[in-house]
Protein backbone atom coordinates (compact mmCIF):
# COMPACT_ATOMS: atom_id res chain seq x y z
CA UNK A 1 0.00 0.00 0.00
CA UNK A 2 1.05 3.53 -1.00
CA UNK A 3 0.81 6.12 2.13
CA UNK A 4 0.58 9.80 0.44
CA UNK A 5 1.07 12.43 3.81
CA UNK A 6 -0.61 15.82 3.57
CA UNK A 7 0.53 18.78 5.45
CA UNK A 8 1.42 22.37 5.32
CA UNK A 9 0.92 25.94 6.95
CA UNK A 10 -2.20 26.24 7.90
CA UNK A 11 -5.05 27.54 6.20
CA UNK A 12 -3.05 26.85 2.86
CA UNK A 13 -6.28 24.08 1.85
CA UNK A 14 -4.33 20.71 2.92
CA UNK A 15 -7.39 18.77 3.04
CA UNK A 16 -8.65 20.00 -0.30
CA UNK A 17 -5.57 18.75 -2.04
CA UNK A 18 -5.64 15.85 0.17
CA UNK A 19 -9.30 14.86 -1.00
CA UNK A 20 -8.24 15.92 -4.73
CA UNK A 21 -5.03 13.00 -4.81
CA UNK A 22 -7.69 10.05 -3.29
CA UNK A 23 -9.97 11.17 -5.71
CA UNK A 24 -7.26 11.50 -8.60
CA UNK A 25 -6.23 7.94 -7.76
CA UNK A 26 -9.43 6.60 -7.46
CA UNK A 27 -10.54 8.09 -10.84
CA UNK A 28 -7.68 6.24 -12.13
CA UNK A 29 -8.60 3.04 -10.70
CA UNK A 30 -6.77 2.85 -7.28
CA UNK A 31 -8.68 2.12 -4.28
CA UNK A 32 -7.92 4.75 -1.97
CA UNK A 33 -9.10 5.59 1.23
CA UNK A 34 -8.91 9.03 2.98
CA UNK A 35 -8.11 9.94 6.49
CA UNK A 36 -8.70 13.18 7.83
CA UNK A 37 -9.95 15.02 10.97
CA UNK A 38 -12.25 17.88 9.27
CA UNK A 39 -15.18 17.45 7.86
CA UNK A 40 -14.95 17.85 3.88
CA UNK A 41 -18.21 19.33 1.93
CA UNK A 42 -20.19 16.80 -0.27
CA UNK A 43 -17.94 13.65 1.73
CA UNK A 44 -19.87 11.56 4.52
CA UNK A 45 -19.67 12.38 8.20
CA UNK A 46 -18.58 9.02 8.76
CA UNK A 47 -16.09 7.87 11.61
CA UNK A 48 -15.79 4.16 9.63
CA UNK A 49 -14.61 3.84 5.72
CA UNK A 50 -17.44 4.95 3.88
CA UNK A 51 -17.84 5.22 -0.21
CA UNK A 52 -17.34 8.36 -1.44
CA UNK A 53 -16.78 7.53 -5.26
CA UNK A 54 -15.92 4.23 -7.41
CA UNK A 55 -12.74 3.41 -5.91
CA UNK A 56 -13.11 6.45 -3.06
CA UNK A 57 -13.66 5.78 0.65
CA UNK A 58 -13.43 8.56 3.65
CA UNK A 59 -13.20 8.21 7.23
CA UNK A 60 -13.40 10.91 9.69
CA UNK A 61 -11.10 11.20 12.61
CA UNK A 62 -12.87 11.34 15.83
CA UNK A 63 -10.65 12.23 18.71
CA UNK A 64 -13.40 12.57 21.64
CA UNK A 65 -14.94 9.18 20.81
CA UNK A 66 -11.45 7.64 20.80
CA UNK A 67 -10.56 9.44 23.93
CA UNK A 68 -13.78 7.98 25.62
CA UNK A 69 -13.30 4.68 24.63
CA UNK A 70 -9.73 4.04 25.52
CA UNK A 71 -10.48 6.00 28.80
CA UNK A 72 -13.37 3.29 29.46
CA UNK A 73 -11.10 0.80 28.37
CA UNK A 74 -8.13 1.59 31.05
CA UNK A 75 -10.82 1.58 33.62
CA UNK A 76 -12.13 -1.35 32.97
CA UNK A 77 -8.56 -2.90 33.02
CA UNK A 78 -7.34 -1.44 36.07
CA UNK A 79 -10.83 -1.95 37.70
CA UNK A 80 -8.80 -4.48 40.33
CA UNK A 81 -6.59 -1.43 41.46
CA UNK A 82 -9.44 1.03 41.42
CA UNK A 83 -11.94 -1.08 43.53
CA UNK A 84 -9.42 -1.51 46.24
CA UNK A 85 -8.50 2.37 46.26
CA UNK A 86 -12.53 2.77 46.86
CA UNK A 87 -12.23 5.05 43.08
CA UNK A 88 -15.63 6.23 41.90
CA UNK A 89 -15.51 5.13 38.03
CA UNK A 90 -16.39 7.45 35.39
CA UNK A 91 -19.26 7.23 33.07
CA UNK A 92 -19.29 8.52 29.06
CA UNK A 93 -20.66 11.39 29.29
CA UNK A 94 -18.56 12.96 31.81
CA UNK A 95 -15.50 12.65 30.22
CA UNK A 96 -13.90 15.69 28.33
CA UNK A 97 -11.63 14.97 25.84
CA UNK A 98 -7.68 16.30 26.84
CA UNK A 99 -5.20 18.63 24.60
CA UNK A 100 -2.85 16.33 22.42
CA UNK A 101 -5.67 13.41 22.63
CA UNK A 102 -5.93 14.13 18.82
CA UNK A 103 -2.19 12.98 18.23
CA UNK A 104 -2.99 9.48 19.77
CA UNK A 105 -6.49 9.39 17.82
CA UNK A 106 -4.36 9.80 14.29
CA UNK A 107 -2.39 7.19 15.19
CA UNK A 108 -4.82 5.23 16.13
CA UNK A 109 -6.39 5.66 12.59
CA UNK A 110 -3.01 5.20 11.18
CA UNK A 111 -2.38 2.02 12.74
CA UNK A 112 -5.94 0.48 11.81
CA UNK A 113 -5.12 1.03 8.24
CA UNK A 114 -1.97 -0.28 8.27
CA UNK A 115 -3.05 -3.67 9.41
CA UNK A 116 -6.15 -3.85 7.50
CA UNK A 117 -8.71 -3.43 10.03
CA UNK A 118 -11.03 -1.06 7.74
CA UNK A 119 -10.69 -3.31 4.67
CA UNK A 120 -10.61 -6.82 3.73
CA UNK A 121 -9.52 -6.75 0.46
CA UNK A 122 -6.85 -3.68 1.65
CA UNK A 123 -6.28 -0.20 -0.32
CA UNK A 124 -3.88 0.62 -3.05
CA UNK A 125 -3.35 4.65 -1.82
CA UNK A 126 -3.72 5.68 1.89
CA UNK A 127 -3.97 9.31 2.25
CA UNK A 128 -3.62 11.46 5.33
CA UNK A 129 -4.40 14.34 6.15
CA UNK A 130 -2.38 15.57 8.54
CA UNK A 131 -2.52 19.00 11.06
CA UNK A 132 -0.58 21.92 9.95
CA UNK A 133 3.00 21.57 9.64
CA UNK A 134 4.48 21.18 13.00
CA UNK A 135 2.08 19.92 14.62
CA UNK A 136 2.76 17.29 11.92
CA UNK A 137 6.37 17.12 12.59
CA UNK A 138 5.57 16.23 15.87
CA UNK A 139 2.67 13.47 15.23
CA UNK A 140 4.61 11.58 12.91
CA UNK A 141 7.72 11.62 15.17
CA UNK A 142 5.62 10.23 18.01
CA UNK A 143 5.61 6.61 17.53
CA UNK A 144 9.41 6.55 17.96
CA UNK A 145 9.55 8.67 20.74
CA UNK A 146 6.82 6.65 22.41
CA UNK A 147 8.41 3.03 21.81
CA UNK A 148 11.93 4.33 23.47
CA UNK A 149 9.82 6.04 26.76
CA UNK A 150 8.31 2.46 27.10
CA UNK A 151 11.75 0.80 26.68
CA UNK A 152 13.17 2.79 28.88
CA UNK A 153 10.57 2.52 32.12
CA UNK A 154 9.47 -1.21 31.23
CA UNK A 155 12.43 -2.97 29.74
CA UNK A 156 10.46 -5.97 28.21
CA UNK A 157 14.01 -8.07 29.63
CA UNK A 158 14.01 -7.31 32.96
CA UNK A 159 10.90 -8.35 33.95
CA UNK A 160 10.67 -11.06 36.32
CA UNK A 161 8.70 -14.09 36.17
CA UNK A 162 5.71 -14.64 37.22
CA UNK A 163 6.35 -17.65 39.67
CA UNK A 164 9.16 -15.66 41.38
CA UNK A 165 6.96 -12.15 41.86
CA UNK A 166 5.74 -13.14 44.98
CA UNK A 167 9.09 -13.90 46.51
CA UNK A 168 10.83 -10.99 45.00
CA UNK A 169 8.42 -8.48 46.17
CA UNK A 170 8.88 -10.12 50.15
CA UNK A 171 12.78 -9.70 49.42
CA UNK A 172 12.58 -6.07 48.21
CA UNK A 173 9.47 -5.09 50.41
CA UNK A 174 7.77 -3.16 47.37
CA UNK A 175 5.43 -4.82 45.29
CA UNK A 176 6.55 -5.77 41.71
CA UNK A 177 4.27 -4.52 38.57
CA UNK A 178 1.66 -6.47 37.51
CA UNK A 179 1.87 -8.77 34.91
CA UNK A 180 -0.80 -6.58 33.00
CA UNK A 181 1.24 -3.68 32.71
CA UNK A 182 3.89 -5.72 31.08
CA UNK A 183 1.08 -6.99 28.40
CA UNK A 184 -0.44 -3.42 27.91
CA UNK A 185 2.88 -2.08 27.12
CA UNK A 186 4.04 -4.93 25.09
CA UNK A 187 0.72 -4.40 23.22
CA UNK A 188 1.25 -0.49 22.99
CA UNK A 189 4.96 -1.18 21.78
CA UNK A 190 3.21 -3.17 18.99
CA UNK A 191 0.70 -0.99 18.03
CA UNK A 192 3.57 1.90 17.68
CA UNK A 193 5.86 -0.02 16.08
CA UNK A 194 3.37 -0.92 13.33
CA UNK A 195 2.60 2.99 12.80
CA UNK A 196 6.35 3.56 12.71
CA UNK A 197 6.49 0.79 10.18
CA UNK A 198 4.26 2.84 7.97
CA UNK A 199 5.67 6.22 8.33
CA UNK A 200 9.28 4.84 7.50
CA UNK A 201 8.24 2.82 4.61
CA UNK A 202 10.00 3.48 1.48
CA UNK A 203 6.58 4.07 -0.50
CA UNK A 204 5.52 6.86 2.14
CA UNK A 205 5.95 10.37 0.99
CA UNK A 206 5.22 13.73 2.41
CA UNK A 207 2.87 15.91 0.02
CA UNK A 208 3.38 19.69 1.38
CA UNK A 209 0.88 22.27 0.55
CA UNK A 210 1.37 25.68 0.76
CA UNK A 211 -0.26 29.12 -0.69
CA UNK A 212 2.79 31.71 -1.93
CA UNK A 213 3.86 34.16 0.09
CA UNK A 214 6.47 35.29 2.45
CA UNK A 215 4.93 33.55 5.67
CA UNK A 216 5.12 30.24 3.57
CA UNK A 217 8.78 30.18 2.65
CA UNK A 218 9.85 31.03 6.17
CA UNK A 219 7.66 27.94 7.20
CA UNK A 220 8.86 25.66 4.40
CA UNK A 221 12.47 26.70 4.94
CA UNK A 222 12.26 25.13 8.85
CA UNK A 223 10.10 22.36 7.96
CA UNK A 224 12.34 21.17 5.32
CA UNK A 225 15.24 20.30 7.62
CA UNK A 226 12.84 19.11 9.95
CA UNK A 227 11.42 16.49 7.50
CA UNK A 228 15.05 15.24 6.67
CA UNK A 229 15.58 14.87 10.36
CA UNK A 230 13.16 12.56 10.97
CA UNK A 231 13.75 10.83 7.43
CA UNK A 232 10.78 11.88 5.99
CA UNK A 233 10.83 12.26 1.84
CA UNK A 234 8.53 14.79 -0.19
CA UNK A 235 7.37 13.93 -3.19
CA UNK A 236 5.73 17.22 -4.14
CA UNK A 237 5.28 20.11 -3.51
CA UNK A 238 1.45 21.86 -4.19
CA UNK A 239 1.48 25.59 -4.58
CA UNK A 240 -2.13 26.16 -3.61
CA UNK A 241 -4.32 28.90 -4.83
CA UNK A 242 -2.61 30.77 -7.41
CA UNK A 243 -3.69 33.44 -8.74
CA UNK A 244 -3.76 34.36 -12.71
CA UNK A 245 -0.19 35.95 -13.86
CA UNK A 246 -2.21 38.50 -16.42
CA UNK A 247 -5.10 40.79 -14.62
CA UNK A 248 -6.00 44.38 -15.94
CA UNK A 249 -6.31 45.08 -12.02
CA UNK A 250 -3.16 46.67 -10.91
CA UNK A 251 -4.19 45.15 -7.23
CA UNK A 252 -4.43 41.45 -8.89
CA UNK A 253 -1.27 42.04 -11.06
CA UNK A 254 0.79 42.63 -7.95
CA UNK A 255 -0.43 39.98 -5.93
CA UNK A 256 0.11 37.35 -8.79
CA UNK A 257 3.56 38.86 -9.65
CA UNK A 258 4.81 38.41 -6.05
CA UNK A 259 3.36 35.09 -5.76
CA UNK A 260 5.44 34.69 -9.37
CA UNK A 261 8.72 35.33 -7.93
CA UNK A 262 7.81 32.88 -4.64
CA UNK A 263 7.11 29.99 -6.63
CA UNK A 264 10.13 30.68 -9.35
CA UNK A 265 12.53 30.17 -6.20
CA UNK A 266 10.43 27.39 -4.55
CA UNK A 267 11.27 25.73 -8.28
CA UNK A 268 15.14 26.58 -7.67
CA UNK A 269 15.10 25.28 -4.27
CA UNK A 270 13.04 22.01 -4.22
CA UNK A 271 13.21 21.12 -7.99
CA UNK A 272 13.94 18.42 -9.57
CA UNK A 273 14.34 16.29 -6.55
CA UNK A 274 10.66 17.46 -5.65
CA UNK A 275 8.02 18.04 -7.74
CA UNK A 276 5.94 21.23 -7.97
CA UNK A 277 2.36 21.10 -8.86
CA UNK A 278 0.55 24.66 -9.52
CA UNK A 279 -3.13 24.59 -8.09
CA UNK A 280 -5.52 27.70 -9.45
CA UNK A 281 -7.22 29.41 -7.62
CA UNK A 282 -11.14 28.72 -8.05
CA UNK A 283 -12.21 31.71 -6.82
CA UNK A 284 -14.44 30.23 -3.98
CA UNK A 285 -13.89 27.73 -1.58
CA UNK A 286 -14.04 23.72 -3.39
CA UNK A 287 -17.33 22.22 -2.73
CA UNK A 288 -17.95 18.74 -4.12
CA UNK A 289 -16.48 15.95 -6.15
CA UNK A 290 -16.97 18.48 -8.75
CA UNK A 291 -14.47 21.16 -8.05
CA UNK A 292 -12.06 18.25 -6.36
CA UNK A 293 -12.21 16.73 -10.29
CA UNK A 294 -11.01 20.41 -11.60
CA UNK A 295 -7.89 20.43 -8.96
CA UNK A 296 -7.46 16.79 -8.98
CA UNK A 297 -7.21 16.76 -12.93
CA UNK A 298 -4.13 18.79 -13.08
CA UNK A 299 -0.69 16.97 -14.27
CA UNK A 300 1.86 17.08 -11.62
CA UNK A 301 -0.65 16.21 -8.42
CA UNK A 302 0.10 12.45 -8.95
CA UNK A 303 3.28 13.06 -10.41
CA UNK A 304 4.81 10.41 -8.42
CA UNK A 305 3.68 7.64 -10.98
CA UNK A 306 0.59 6.15 -8.97
CA UNK A 307 0.28 4.09 -5.47
CA UNK A 308 3.20 1.34 -7.45
CA UNK A 309 5.13 3.92 -8.42
CA UNK A 310 8.58 5.03 -6.81
CA UNK A 311 8.32 8.20 -4.76
CA UNK A 312 9.82 10.71 -6.11
CA UNK A 313 12.43 13.39 -4.35
CA UNK A 314 14.83 10.89 -3.28
CA UNK A 315 18.37 11.99 -4.12
CA UNK A 316 19.82 10.56 -6.62
CA UNK A 317 22.82 8.55 -6.28
CA UNK A 318 22.48 7.57 -2.18
CA UNK A 319 20.98 4.85 -0.52
CA UNK A 320 16.67 4.26 0.00
CA UNK A 321 17.22 4.59 3.62
CA UNK A 322 18.09 8.29 4.15
CA UNK A 323 20.13 7.02 6.95
CA UNK A 324 23.27 5.32 5.55
CA UNK A 325 27.05 4.97 6.44
CA UNK A 326 29.66 5.82 4.10
CA UNK A 327 32.79 3.36 4.14
CA UNK A 328 35.39 5.11 2.45
CA UNK A 329 38.37 3.02 0.90
CA UNK A 330 41.13 2.75 1.64
CA UNK A 331 43.49 5.92 -0.18
CA UNK A 332 40.91 7.74 1.82
CA UNK A 333 40.95 6.45 5.05
CA UNK A 334 43.84 4.23 6.07
CA UNK A 335 42.68 3.95 9.44
CA UNK A 336 39.47 2.43 8.62
CA UNK A 337 36.88 5.36 10.48
CA UNK A 338 33.43 4.65 9.24
CA UNK A 339 31.47 8.01 8.68
CA UNK A 340 27.76 7.94 9.59
CA UNK A 341 25.87 10.55 7.00
CA UNK A 342 22.14 12.10 7.39
CA UNK A 343 21.15 14.81 4.90
CA UNK A 344 20.32 18.40 6.37
CA UNK A 345 19.17 20.70 3.66
CA UNK A 346 18.85 24.07 4.95
CA UNK A 347 20.76 23.50 8.68
CA UNK A 348 23.33 25.94 9.90
CA UNK A 349 26.08 24.76 12.40
CA UNK A 350 25.37 27.48 14.85
CA UNK A 351 21.67 25.95 15.00
CA UNK A 352 23.26 22.29 15.24
CA UNK A 353 23.35 19.74 18.34
CA UNK A 354 25.01 16.87 18.89
CA UNK A 355 25.87 14.32 21.26
CA UNK A 356 26.43 10.68 21.76
CA UNK A 357 25.28 9.47 25.09
CA UNK A 358 25.61 5.42 25.23
CA UNK A 359 24.23 3.91 22.23
CA UNK A 360 22.53 7.25 21.48
CA UNK A 361 23.08 9.89 18.82
CA UNK A 362 20.57 13.02 20.51
CA UNK A 363 20.72 15.74 17.55
CA UNK A 364 19.09 19.18 17.62
CA UNK A 365 18.77 20.76 14.46
CA UNK A 366 16.79 24.20 15.35
CA UNK A 367 13.43 23.90 17.20
CA UNK A 368 13.35 20.08 16.12
CA UNK A 369 14.64 17.21 17.93
CA UNK A 370 15.41 13.19 17.87
CA UNK A 371 17.46 10.00 19.46
CA UNK A 372 18.54 7.85 17.14
CA UNK A 373 19.38 4.49 18.37
CA UNK A 374 23.19 3.49 16.87
CA UNK A 375 23.47 0.39 14.70
CA UNK A 376 25.89 -2.51 16.39
CA UNK A 377 28.56 -1.55 14.60
CA UNK A 378 28.93 1.74 15.71
CA UNK A 379 28.06 1.49 18.82
CA UNK A 380 31.67 -0.27 19.24
CA UNK A 381 33.02 3.19 17.95
CA UNK A 382 33.90 6.09 19.23
CA UNK A 383 32.87 10.03 18.06
CA UNK A 384 35.91 11.04 16.19
CA UNK A 385 34.22 14.10 14.75
CA UNK A 386 31.82 15.48 13.29
CA UNK A 387 30.99 18.26 9.96
CA UNK A 388 27.67 19.75 8.29
CA UNK A 389 29.17 19.96 4.63
CA UNK A 390 26.71 20.84 1.36
CA UNK A 391 23.63 20.05 4.03
CA UNK A 392 25.06 17.02 4.96
CA UNK A 393 26.22 15.73 8.38
CA UNK A 394 28.57 13.10 8.56
CA UNK A 395 30.07 12.02 12.21
CA UNK A 396 33.37 9.99 11.85
CA UNK A 397 33.47 6.76 13.94
CA UNK A 398 36.73 5.24 14.90
CA UNK A 399 36.78 1.31 15.95
CA UNK A 400 37.69 1.26 19.36
CA UNK A 401 39.97 -1.60 19.58
CA UNK A 402 38.88 -3.26 22.86
CA UNK A 403 35.67 -4.05 21.17
CA UNK A 404 36.16 -5.07 18.21
CA UNK A 405 37.71 -8.54 17.53
CA UNK A 406 41.46 -8.66 16.08
CA UNK A 407 41.34 -10.12 12.91
CA UNK A 408 44.52 -11.52 11.13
Amino acid sequence: MRTVLVTGPGGAGRTTVAAATALAAARRGCRALLLSADAIPGFPDATEPTEVAEGLRFARIDSGEHFRSELLALQDRASTVLDLLGGNRLDSDELTELPGSDRLALLHALRRAAEGDWSQDGHDLLVVDLPPLRDALAVLALPEQLRRYLRRLLPPERQAARALRPMLAQLAGVPMPAQWLYDAAARRDAELAAVQALIEDRTTTVRLVVEPGPAAEDALRAARTGLALYGLRVDTLAVNRVLPRHSPDPWFAALAAQQEKCIDRWYEEWAPAVSLCEVPHLGREPQGLGDLDDISGLDGLLADGGPDGAPAGRPAGRAEDPWWIEKPGPTESPDGVLVWCLPLPGAVKENLQLVRRGDELFLTVGPFRRIVQLESGLRRCTVSGAALTDGVLRVRFTPDPGLWPRTS
